[in-house]
């Protein structure tokens, strides 16, 4: 069966899969990136998956795949499949589709980020598939956006489009590790509502998942809490309809497993704040953490449209 193979790099761990042309999730497996090794560990480490997922193909779809796509964090140089600086990964000007090609045997390989990959899942496949125009926005660790526009992302000029987590909201608020004091992330993604909420509940081990909760049960410190990510993030993302006039804003991450919780407010809060701008629908992402594998699949699918297409394996963003 006709496949490729679809690898999504985290912080601590990797997501892998086969995906067919329709993209059906043929096999699905994890592993940890092992970064406590270092970079060059975490780099072999995502190469000899690759290769035991090529095996796998050969052994159990009948043939080898035909293509991969790959999702990493960090900056990456999409156009010349580079992976150029990942803080959390520990590398620098890492010619990731070069070393994946090699190790698969030559192999065409598209090298994506790991949000605008995401994104392109949900937006081809999830809750965007109807949108022609969207920003898909995960609410995690910290908060970063792709823009959907007729069925690809938009990467900007320097590869950093969609980049809303670093957006002042707050203006000389709180320090962001970007550089900038009041960033949207610092108030509104997962890890900001983490620390807020062990601030007001005083209990270290709290999560946003429990403030979450804790506002569904009606406690003030947690409304509170909630009430200002809430109001942080609709002000960045009016911000965000202002510039891009995206006829749908999905939204993912952590911070949207609150369901209802987050939406409600949000959808309010957003409407109470546009005047000229044209109100967006504000929907949950669908596909989860299969989204990443999933774009990571379109990326190759794509590479070898555009391949033959043009006769040549060369990509540009």
């Amino acid at each position: 069966m006709r496949h490729v193979i679809a690898l999504d790099v985290g912080g601590t761990g990797m997501k892998a899969a086969l995906v067919g042309a329709d993209g059906t999730l043929l096999h699905q497996a994890r592993r940890a990136t092992e970064r406590e090794r270092g970079a060059d560990a975490v780099v072999e480490s995502i190469l000899g998956f690759a290769a035991e997922l090529r095996a796998w193909g050969e052994e159990h779809l009948g043939e080898p795949a035909v293509a991969a796509g790959v999702a990493v964090p960090g900056v990456v140089d999409e156009a010349n499949g580079i992976a150029l600086f990942a803080a959390n990964l520990g590398w620098r000007d890492v010619p990731m589709r070069a070393l994946l090609s090699e190790r698969l045997g030559t192999v065409p390989v598209a090298l994506g980020h790991d949000v605008r990959t995401g994104g392109l899942g949900e937006g081809r496949l999830g809750a965007g598939k109807d949108a022609d125009r969207f920003l898909f926005l995960p609410l995690g660790t910290g908060i970063a956006g792709a823009i959907g526009i007729d069925g690809r992302i938009e990467p900007g000029a320097h590869g950093s489009a969609g980049e809303i987590g670093h957006v002042v909201v707050r203006p000389g608020g709180i320090d962001c590790g970007c550089g900038q004091r009041g960033c949207l992330e610092r108030y509104a993604s997962a890890s900001a509502v983490t620390l807020a909420w062990q601030d007001a509940c005083g209990d270290p081990t709290a999560t946003a998942a429990d403030c979450a909760k804790a506002v569904d049960a009606g406690d003030p410190r947690a409304v509170r809490v909630w009430q200002d990510a809430v109001d942080a993030l609709a002000d960045g993302l009016v911000m965000a309809l202002t510039l891009l006039d995206p006829r749908t804003l999905i939204i993912g991450g952590g911070l949207a497993e609150a369901g209802e919780t987050l939406f409600t407010p949000l959808r309010a809060a957003v409407a109470e704040r546009v005047t000229f701008q044209s109100l967006p629908r504000i929907v949950p992402a669908v596909l989860g953490d299969s989204a990443g594998c999933l774009g990571a699949g379109l990326l190759a699918w794509d590479l070898l449209d555009h391949t033959a297409a043009t006769g040549s394996s060369e990509v540009t963003a």
